[in-house]
């Protein structure tokens, strides 16, 4: 949330950001009107490219075109926090190699990298239809993980808790869902087993609901008892920072744990 809306009133917030949900996920809008200038332009494009395909072995029709409107930009779409956090557990993970890896709910694009040096079992309420040599996957979810106590020794949940009982993807509605996932992932990890966890970080603990929850570095940390602070990262925008700064507001923390 920007600073200057912290001023408005408290519906027109609400307002503003159910217009803002429609317009990003649902097209509300007319931002299509300005597709239609680039529609144009491909137009164009598409002709002069015909001209030039002419004696070349691959076949051009009118048929196939796909076009892509959004994909040219001054700079490469990226999304720093994922961006930095998968590069910081990728980093972990290989500097441990562990002899297998369990996560429960992160990245599945990052996983498939990772299990290409560790062996990848991945934990989650929505099925992951696909085959990879390296990665299996087990349906399950966070609050009842399919796991006996102290038995994984190698544990991700990255970007995972915040979301926990808000009903973003399907779960059931619960305020205390942050606490009990975090529980869970206590419990299934072994003596001397490393866990690692991320969560967006800010001034106070809140609920952007239903997107996520933020916390304080103190209440994350309290929420795995009797463990060891191995490594912790910050990411505030496009960049790592070595320690948690809640003046900078909103950021991102990664966390290396150790249990006893």
């Amino acid at each position: 949330m920007k600073r200057s809306d912290l001023h408005r009133p408290a519906w027109l917030r609400v307002v503003a950001a159910s217009v803002r949900a429609l317009r990003d996920q649902f097209g509300l809008g007319l931002r299509w009107l300005g597709g239609l200038g680039r529609l144009a332009g491909f137009a164009g494009e598409y002709r002069r490219f015909r001209r030039l395909n002419r004696g070349t072995p691959h076949e051009l029709r009118a048929g196939d075109i796909l076009p892509c409107l959004s994909d040219r930009t001054d700079s490469t779409p990226i999304e720093p926090i994922y961006f930095l956090q998968d590069a910081w557990f990728a980093r972990r993970l290989a500097a441990r190699r562990p002899a297998a890896h369990v996560d429960v709910g992160s990245s599945v694009r990052s996983l498939s990298l990772v299990a290409q040096f560790v062996p990848v079992t991945m934990v989650d309420i929505r099925p992951v239809d696909l085959e990879l040599e390296g990665f299996s996957f087990v349906r399950g979810s966070i609050l009842e993980l399919p796991f006996r106590d102290a038995s994984v020794s190698s544990l991700s949940s990255l970007c995972v808790i915040e979301h926990i009982g808000l009903g973003r993807y399907g779960d059931p509605l619960d305020a205390a869902g942050t606490e009990k996932a975090a529980a869970e992932l206590r419990r299934v990890l072994a003596p001397g087993g490393d866990l690692y966890v991320s969560v967006p970080v800010d001034a106070a603990c809140r609920v952007h609901f239903n997107a996520h929850r933020t916390f304080t570095r103190d209440y994350l940390l309290a929420l795995f008892p009797r463990t060891e602070l191995v490594e912790e990262r910050y990411i505030y925008g496009r960049a790592y920072a070595a320690a948690y700064d809640p003046g900078r507001g909103f950021g991102t923390g990664l966390f290396h744990l150790r249990a006893p």
